[in-house]
């Protein structure tokens, strides 16, 4: 059974997703921002999860992270679901945490981030972006950030499924109790993108999916054939290019 590596899974989508994993029979891995989170998945390590701790807003840790998750074995999939919305945190957790894992843990099979409709309204510029989380750092921008890493993974590297997911507007700490979206469907999709036989996550290497993975459409059938599409329009391949190329670690 699939190995999966899921980033913010004390509590909210990363849980649920975590728990049922573990209830499909895969093998789960599982992070925790402190040793004070330890108890909240305490009943899924009983059930046979392994754990990993390190705080995502900083880079130290995160490096660390990976380490630890490297020790364990190969992953056959990550899911990087943990996320902030606002405050100095939102940079360094939503963007460069997954950027630093993506590029230290060694390449699953699959890889799954977490976006958000935010996306279309983020800024494609890394002009005054405050990298090191000294000030607040906007939710929208991260979220183009990620999905823009997802769509250049996808395309330097061909043999890794990398998609992005939008898990809609659900009822978790985050996104509060008035969140309209169900929450029962939030964590369904970057599942079966991470685990599923079923062609939608295997046939194409870049997906934009909704909470409800039959509405899963592929943004480019192929990032390596050659033809244009949304992901694959010069402006974002050009900014892709440009958030890979500059260091962050």
């Amino acid at each position: 059974m699939p190995r999966v590596f899921v980033t913010g899974s004390a509590d909210g989508l990363g849980r649920l997703a975590a728990q049922t994993l573990l209830a499909h029979g895969h093998d789960v891995v599982l992070h925790v921002r402190n040793g004070d989170r330890l108890d909240a998945v305490r009943d899924l390590v009983q059930r046979g999860a392994a754990v990993v701790v390190g705080d995502l807003s900083d880079s130290e840790q995160t490096r660390g992270i990976a380490r630890d998750v490297n020790a364990l074995g190969r992953m056959d999939a990550v899911i990087h679901n943990a996320g902030v919305y606002t405050g100095t945190q939102v940079m360094p957790v939503n963007i460069i945490a997954p950027y630093l894992l993506t590029a230290l843990i060694d390449p699953p099979q699959r890889l799954v981030y977490l976006s958000s409709g935010s996306h279309y309204s983020g800024r494609p510029s890394l002009a005054s972006v405050d990298w090191s989380g000294r000030q607040a750092g906007s939710y929208s921008d991260s979220k183009l950030f990620v999905t823009t890493l997802a769509a250049a993974i996808a395309r330097l590297w061909p043999d890794v499924f990398s998609n992005a997911v939008d898990p809609g507007w659900v009822p978790t700490r985050m996104g509060g109790p008035g969140a309209p979206d169900d929450l029962r469907l939030g964590h369904l999709t970057q599942e079966w993108l991470a685990t599923s036989d079923d062609p939608g996550p295997c046939k194409t290497r870049l997906t934009a999916a909704t909470t409800d993975k039959r509405e899963s459409a592929p943004l480019r059938a192929n990032p390596h054939d050659g033809k244009e599409g949304v992901i694959g329009s010069s402006p974002i391949e050009g900014f892709a290019k440009s958030l890979l190329i500059r260091s962050l670690c």
